[in-house]
């Protein structure tokens, strides 16, 4: 009956996920809130207006059509892959790293939009590229250069979990195109092989020691071991239900470095308990069983590895966030998706959310000819 009641436009838009997200946002909002000292800025205000903005950029981005979709592929990995050459040449340095370009007002960080832009050119590469040529080399060499470019250049920033992230979601649109089980288990081997060596080689101080740490926190509680205990004590203090809204002592005493931003998590399961961790589970859990439902019924390939990428870019986020926060993986600069603090992050989540959309609606209109 409500549907009914709404234009074609609106009443189209996928709001069985689009309201649990805005209630996301909305709880994300309230523990910055909190994280804030119980004030809407610096944290809490903007992270509401960027995520109305985003979310009328992702109804944009659904609307786009096919045929302007895969005639822009390689321009916008060329225009994302050009700035990150200028992140190195006129790119804002902040915490040791130069990861961010300054536009005016804007300060964007280019290798949060790699993520999607290496989904989207792969996507469109295995599109193109015959069946029967899938176990092939040529099915490996151009998408490695196509992920080895960019993750070359984010490594230089330095960004290891971004370059990562990159990796992982390039590995999973090679996975959903086809290519041999073998080539993976051979490259997860001698990526075991070669981790030593880039541990001692390839990775800066601060990266070896956030690996140490991650193998053993308790070495250092006060050193280079001291953000994994302090988000341990905050998420294990918070018990079932948690301490309360604005009295997790770990966030407002400054125990917990980066409450706002990585580590938001810790600040949320504080105050809000296991209660709240569900919540947020419960929540990337509809949206991942929705992107997934829309890659299997995506009409053509090029549609399902593009809404397969986005969704492995989702679970990418939250997965290797919340491990980090409770110490299962190491301490890398991922944000939390919709509820950490930060632009480029959220918007880099609505191009995922819409493009997804965009994906659905193509289906819909191939089941019902004459959709608009």
């Amino acid at each position: 009956m409500a549907r009914a009641l709404l234009p074609e436009s609106l009443a189209s838009l996928p709001w069985r996920v689009l309201l649990p997200l805005t209630l996301l946002t909305c709880f994300g909002a309230v523990v910055l809130y909190s994280a804030a000292g119980g004030s809407m800025y610096p944290y809490a205000a903007p992270h509401m207006m960027r995520f109305v903005l985003f979310v009328a950029m992702a109804v944009a981005i659904s609307y786009a059509p096919a045929d302007l979709v895969r005639w822009g592929v390689y321009p916008i990995y060329g225009a994302v892959c050009l700035s990150l050459v200028l992140v190195e040449a006129l790119g804002h340095i902040s915490g040791g790293s130069q990861r961010w370009l300054t536009l005016g007002p804007l300060v964007l960080q280019p290798s949060e939009l790699m993520k999607p832009t290496i989904v989207l050119v792969l996507a469109s590469f295995y599109n193109t590229l015959p069946a029967g040529m899938v176990s092939n080399w040529r099915a490996l060499l151009p998408p490695a250069l196509l992920i080895g470019v960019p993750m070359v250049l984010v490594l230089l920033q330095p960004d290891l979990g971004t370059a990562l992230a990159i990796t992982f979601v390039g590995a999973v649109v090679m996975f959903f195109a086809g290519l041999p089980v073998r080539w993976f288990v051979g490259a997860g081997a001698a990526g075991a092989v070669a981790a030593p060596l880039a541990y001692f080689f390839v990775l800066h101080d601060y990266q070896r020691a956030r690996v140490t740490t991650f193998l053993s926190p308790e070495s250092d509680p006060l050193g280079t071991g001291y953000h994994i205990t302090q988000s341990q004590i905050a998420i294990g203090s918070g018990g079932i239900l948690g301490k309360g809204f604005g009295n997790g002592s770990q966030s407002h005493l400054n125990y917990l470095p980066e409450a706002h931003t990585d580590f938001v998590f810790a600040t949320m399961a504080e105050e809000w308990g296991l209660i709240g961790g569900l919540f947020v589970l419960l929540v990337f859990g509809i949206v991942l069983r929705w992107g997934l439902g829309i890659a299997r019924r995506a009409p053509d390939r090029f549609s399902r590895l593009l809404a397969g990428g986005m969704t492995a870019t989702i679970f990418f986020y939250a997965a290797i966030n919340m491990m980090m926060v409770m110490g299962l993986a190491p301490v890398v600069g991922i944000p939390l998706p919709f509820l950490s603090y930060g632009g480029s992050s959220m918007m880099t989540n609505m191009i995922c959310v819409g493009t997804l959309m965009m994906v659905d609606r193509w289906s819909r209109k191939t089941r019902t000819p004459g959709l608009s």
